[in-house]
């Protein structure tokens, strides 16, 4: 079981009909989701294998993961924000078992997302499993 922000998410999903009414929630979700500064926008924190402009400054505090993130595409951005809600607190140590896919095959996004999309959502969650999993060791 994911957390609770992640959980809440899944049930929000649960209850749109269909997949415009949950990819507008995507969209919403990346409209309130904080911008990254424009300063930590470096090659270091770029990710690669995305159709857009995606950048991820993981940090971690008290053994706790969490990122802040950005992309130039507000789906893109939305599915940051998904990934947060998917991550965020997390005991570093935690972070490289979850099973992304899997969780996020329940809110439907592998159903829906273009292959350059899915590609750039498993390259997003690939940078946060290596960064933790190299925080961790």
């Amino acid at each position: 079981m994911a957390q609770e922000p992640f959980e809440d998410l899944v049930e929000t999903f649960e209850f749109l009909d269909d997949w415009e009414d949950r990819y507008r929630h995507v969209i919403e979700l990346g409209r309130d989701f904080p911008p990254l500064d424009d300063a930590l926008k470096v090659p270091a924190t770029k990710v690669d294998g995305c159709a857009s402009q995606v950048w991820l400054h993981p940090r971690i505090e008290d053994g706790r993961f969490d990122f802040a993130g950005e992309s130039d595409a507000m789906i893109v951005r939305g599915l940051i924000a998904v990934l947060h809600r998917l991550y965020s607190g997390l005991p570093v140590a935690e972070v490289p078992q979850v099973d992304a896919a899997a969780e996020l095959g329940r809110l439907g996004l592998d159903e829906h997302l273009s292959s350059q999309r899915s590609n750039g959502l498993r390259a997003m969650v690939a940078r946060i499993r290596e960064t933790a999993a190299r925080e961790a060791a």
